[in-house]
């Protein structure tokens, strides 16, 4: 049996109407229905995807899961 893992972060596009038209990075959580909103807006999704791959994205992620893991 296969054990189900948490999906990866992604980008989305924004769904707050004060920042239309821009991406946000969104980290999936164990025990949470949401996701959590990274504060960081992109203008494009390749910009969001590239963050999340960048040492500076991958630093704001584990701190997320670690800050938030209860």
């Amino acid at each position: 049996m296969r054990k189900k893992s948490l999906p990866t972060p992604y980008a989305a596009p924004t769904k707050d109407t004060r920042f239309t038209g821009t991406y946000e990075v969104l980290v999936p959580a164990e025990g949470r229905v949401r996701p959590f909103r990274l504060p960081q807006r992109f203008e494009t999704l390749e910009q969001a995807k590239a963050w999340i791959h960048s040492r500076e994205g991958k630093e704001a992620i584990a701190e997320t899961i670690t800050s938030n893991a209860e």
